[in-house]
């Protein structure tokens, strides 16, 4: 339906609300493509985004406030999470489709990956080919993703958007993000 990516290497990054994956995503982006950006060999997909932006126009909200960390974002987010698995138990691979659609990065860092479907999404196109894909786990304990503004919140914390991948799933890298910076550069460099 959206034809065949061009893409040499995926990596699939995980891990709970707080853990540091789209500082990471950040962070793997820069080695990629320099601190300017300038040779764009690299793309963050965030699965997230198409669900937000289908979300937004079919509840009449505001697509660019859905994307940042805001309250505003907090008091959609259960709702959103209903409707996006209602969309998700019509099509697994909706969101993960609507990601990569139109991407010429030859690397993917999938910043956002919450949900089995999303992962054998990802499988899927490298399997049988020489394309590379890299599965990071990024955890932090509670205290300190508390500490980054992380508050539980039933029906949220405790769903499949949170859960799904806890167990399960074989990760290449799993990095402990409990320290500086400076140490989640290294762990991911390294």
């Amino acid at each position: 339906e959206y034809g065949e990516p061009f893409f040499v290497m995926i990596i699939i990054l995980s891990g709970k609300r707080k853990s540091g994956k789209d500082y990471s995503a950040d962070i793997l982006k820069v080695a990629f493509d320099g601190k300017e950006g300038i040779t764009n060999h690299c793309a963050l997909i965030r699965i997230s985004e198409p669900l937000k932006e289908k979300y937004a126009k079919d509840h009449n909200l505001d697509f660019k406030e859905l994307l940042t960390a805001s309250p505003y974002k907090e008091d959609y987010r259960l709702d959103m999470i209903k409707w996006g698995e209602s969309e998700r138990n019509k099509d697994p691979g909706v969101f993960c489709n609507l990601a990569i659609k139109d991407r010429t990065e030859p690397i993917w860092i999938i910043t956002d990956a919450r949900r089995p479907s999303d992962i054998e999404f990802f499988q899927q196109h490298v399997k049988n080919s020489d394309k590379s894909l890299i599965k990071v786990r990024i955890q932090a304990r509670d205290e300190v993703r508390k500490q980054r503004g992380w508050k539980f919140t039933p029906g949220v914390d405790d769903a499949d958007s949170e859960c799904a991948l806890d167990k399960g799933i074989e990760w290449d890298i799993i990095i402990d993000n409990n320290d500086s910076t400076e140490v989640l550069s290294k762990k991911l460099l390294d």
